[in-house]
């Protein structure tokens, strides 16, 4: 039934997606390859004899043939029920009934088709078979030999020039031994001479005078590679036991060969395969025997790219036993090699690194060991988790990095326009450690009893000695094993400050038990979701960071964390009706006086009431519809702000971030539309310009409000300005003028998913700008020509017009017909590759 269900779907899309072949002639070749293999064995299995020089073959070509009229049959029959079901369904449509919207076969009605259909190609198929094998036994015998040239050696007419061009190419042919292989291809047509030219120079008395070792090969279709070392070698004049295997075939003929000049003519080469097999054998250096290569490459995969590492590993791997199954050991990491390996290489280089850093900068990098190997850690969140934990306290924040890259010891993953890292305008997003450092940062770790790794089913012993002893707990895997055996040995002697679960997402509840856990600082679960608010989370009275995944309202008693900077509770259901139907935090969230960081995903704030959160530093996700004059004066020194606009299907909400006239000092401005609503073009004046209007902001980020470009005079003078991202329609409409003198510190300029086609650029507008990147913008005609007299511009495009991507093209090679080569272009599109 497999079978029939395969074909049904073949014949329909064959009737739908060919005209000019009829379904069962395409359904035949589909059938005949993919059930059977038998084009492809019989294609492979001809020869150069052509197809039908035997009886055998003649036999295969009228099976060909049989089984395509069955096919056709089938088809007629099958064709002819859905016909006759569709006229029904129709009758019943017109007499009163309603219509089916799928059209479904009755597999009952058909079942004799099938069965005899079944049948048929069953007694076919072993009848074909039987006849390729006889056909495969025929082209074997007609083989006679392939060592050394066939036929007659004929005296070569023409040629002449060509002969002398390979001879002489031959003769000279380098000594170098970076050249160690070398090769040239004869081709054209059948019979136009390329055998006879080949064997002239085989046996050309200069030729083979200056070679040490000649071989003459004929290869054809059907070639077998240890019959075609077993020629190589009786050329040679060596004795070769015929029950050696491939590999030691190539071994042989590598020692035999080492340092020797050889001439191989490979002689009808249907497949480049044979030459890249060979090709290898000559330039080895020490062989590897074949049952080794694959799972050396794996342990080679397994060092990282880390040079010193491999060396390493090999060293350890030359003085160990050869085989196949102790290298398998190493490559599943089953035995102490790579532990041995990483050990040597921290003892006589890595750990010298380590050593000299500074105490508070040895905390922050072996910190970054309770993430997963090869984890992509955001800068962000290393930083509030550092501080959080009181690493940063003597340091300004962005130093301990800077520190770590320098030396190397920290990997940058992701890089980004921002101030708060590293140098001025430059910064890091994510980052983390190579594989040789992260096990260097958990082996001081367990030894320093720095943190402790919770895996599941861990030796009871080992489990209790690293909760009562380590001042941190991480959780790699199995998150909700892991925590049931932390719960199992905790007890009253926990020094734990930290608790970390990491891993894939665990949907199910996982029952976690504080009772012993009262002097937790970090609590980050955010990989885990709360179907209910954890009650005893709030007597942690010294929690300074809690990430939670939880839908539901936060209690009022949440206030009594009085020492928590960092409150993080995403949506686990990442979905809200509308603004203005979000849910509000407790009143209570205004007596939380520490904290420094909010990131409530789509709460409404509620009325402040005179209070204010005065180190309140970012606040992500918010609804906009609690903002108001009287609540921005609570934020003294806000510096980072995200907005997020949910809009319900089919709503009229609409907010214009230009009427909010804020007194903050906002240094970055995020406002995200969640639900965007297309719009066509708005011809609407902008609102005026207020004094101050977010005079401060050195980042703004815009997404899916569909306003229009002429509102784009609200943003090109703000003085500080230096990174503009518009995503997602942010702004609406064909055309842009860029004001003169607009947009004066600019650095970083984004546009993605824009209907733009137009832009033009004022006088000295853009004077700083470093890098524009334009995403998904598929009308814009081209990029402002003012762009290819910048001495420091990088321009990326990545899915926009031919046009734009011309045009780009042309400034940078006007810019280098002039001398001056300073424009850097980079423009990819998904339909190219």
């Amino acid at each position: 039934m497999v079978l029939i269900f395969h074909v049904l779907g073949c014949m329909l899309g064959a009737c739908r997606n060919h005209n000019v072949a009829g379904p069962a002639d395409i359904l035949a070749d589909e059938i005949l390859r993919d059930k059977f293999g038998v084009l492809k064995r019989f294609d492979n299995s001809s020869g150069s004899s052509g197809r039908g020089s035997s009886g055998s073959g003649e036999r295969v070509d009228a099976l060909d043939g049989e089984i395509r009229v069955a096919i056709r049959k089938f088809e007629d029959a099958i064709e002819s029920h859905v016909s006759n079901q569709f006229l029904s369904q129709c009758r019943e449509t017109h007499n009163g009934s309603h219509p089916l919207t799928i059209l479904a076969l009755d597999m009952k009605e058909v079942k004799h088709e099938i069965d005899s259909f079944n049948e048929t190609i069953k007694k076919m198929e072993g009848e074909c078979i039987n006849e390729l094998n006889n056909l495969s036994r025929e082209e074997d015998d007609a083989v006679s030999s392939i060592i050394g040239y066939v036929g007659t050696k004929w005296n070569m007419v023409g040629f002449s020039d060509q002969f002398q061009e390979i001879r002489t190419w031959l003769l000279e042919y380098p000594t170098d031994p970076q050249r160690l292989v070398s090769a040239l291809s004869l081709v054209g047509m059948t019979g136009i001479g390329k055998t006879t030219l080949a064997v002239q120079l085989f046996e050309d008395p200069l030729v083979s005078s200056y070679f040490d070792v000649r071989v003459f090969i004929t290869v054809r279709q059907k070639c077998d590679l240890k019959e075609i070392l077993q020629g190589i070698l009786a050329q040679m004049n060596l004795e070769i036991d015929k029950m050696l295997d491939v590999g030691d075939l190539k071994r042989i003929m590598y020692q035999n060969l080492k340092g020797k000049k050889c001439l191989f003519v490979l002689d009808d080469v249907w497949n480049m395969q044979v030459w890249d097999v060979l090709r290898r054998c000559l330039v080895k250096n020490e062989f590897c025997p074949p049952q080794l290569e694959k799972v050396g490459k794996k342990i080679a995969e397994n060092c990282d790219g880390l040079p010193l590492l491999i060396v390493t590993v090999a060293e350890f791997l030359s003085k160990a036993d050869k085989t196949t199954e102790y290298w398998k050991k190493v490559a599943e990491k089953e035995n102490s090699i790579f532990m041995d390996a990483n050990d040597q290489m921290m003892s006589k280089v890595l750990f010298s690194s380590y050593k000299y850093l500074s105490q508070y900068s040895k905390a922050c990098f072996m910190y970054m060991g309770v993430f997963p190997q090869n984890y992509e850690i955001p800068c962000s969140k290393l930083l509030k988790l550092w501080n959080a934990e009181g690493f940063l306290e003597p340091t300004p924040r962005g130093i301990v990095i800077d520190e770590l890259v320098l030396k190397s010891l920290v990997v940058v993953h992701k890089k980004s326009w921002n101030m708060c890292y590293i140098s001025p305008g430059f910064g890091i997003n994510t980052c983390g450690l190579h594989s040789v450092f992260w096990n260097l940062c958990n082996r001081e770790a367990e030894k320093n009893k720095f943190f402790h790794v919770v895996n599941r089913n861990q030796d009871t012993t080992t489990l209790v000695e690293g909760i009562e002893h380590h001042r941190r707990l991480c959780i790699r895997k199995g998150v909700l094993f892991a925590i049931k055996d932390v719960n199992k040995s905790i007890s009253s002697n926990s020094n734990a400050r930290s608790l970390l679960c990491f891993g894939p997402y665990q949907k199910y509840p996982v029952p976690i038990c504080f009772e012993y856990l009262r002097l937790l600082r970090v609590f980050d679960a955010l990989t885990i979701r709360m179907y209910e608010f954890p009650m005893e989370v709030l007597k942690l009275v010294q929690l300074r960071y809690l990430a939670l995944t939880y839908d539901g309202k936060l209690p009022p008693s949440i206030s009594k964390l009085r020492s928590l900077k960092y409150l993080i509770i995403l949506r686990h259901l990442n979905i809200i009706k509308s603004c203005i139907s979000s849910s509000y935090l407790p009143k209570e969230i205004w007596d939380m006086q520490e904290l420094r960081h909010l990131h409530i995903t789509g709460c409404n704030l509620p009325d402040p009431c005179g209070a204010g959160l005065r180190n309140l530093r970012t606040l992500l996700d918010v609804s906009p519809h609690c903002f108001t004059k009287e609540l921005l004066a609570r934020f003294y020194y806000l510096s980072s702000l995200r907005i997020r606009f949910d809009l319900a299907p089919n709503s009229c909400e609409s907010f214009n971030l230009f009427d909010l006239n804020s007194h903050l000092r906002l240094s970055s401005l995020k406002c995200i539309t969640m639900n965007p609503i297309p719009r066509s073009e708005v011809s609407v004046p902008p609102p005026p310009i207020r004094p101050g209007f977010y005079s401060n902001l050195s980042k703004l980020s815009l997404s899916g409000f569909g306003y229009p470009w002429e509102y784009m005079k609200l943003i090109s003078p703000m003085p500080y300005l230096q990174v503009l991202k518009l995503r997602c329609y942010a702004f609406l409409g064909a055309k842009w003028e860029t004001q003169d003198k607009g947009f004066p510190y600019l650095k970083v300029l984004v546009i993605e998913d824009s209907d733009l086609m137009q832009w033009t650029v004022g006088i000295k507008a853009f004077p700083c700008l470093e890098l524009l990147t334009v995403k998904n913008c598929h009308k814009l005609e081209g990029i402002p020509r003012d762009f290819a007299e910048s001495d420091r511009l990088s321009i990326e495009l990545v899915d926009c017009s031919r046009s734009a991507s011309a045009c780009v093209k042309r400034m940078q090679e006007e810019q280098r017909n002039k001398g001056r080569d300073f424009l850097k272009v980079s423009v990819t599109s998904s339909w190219d590759t």
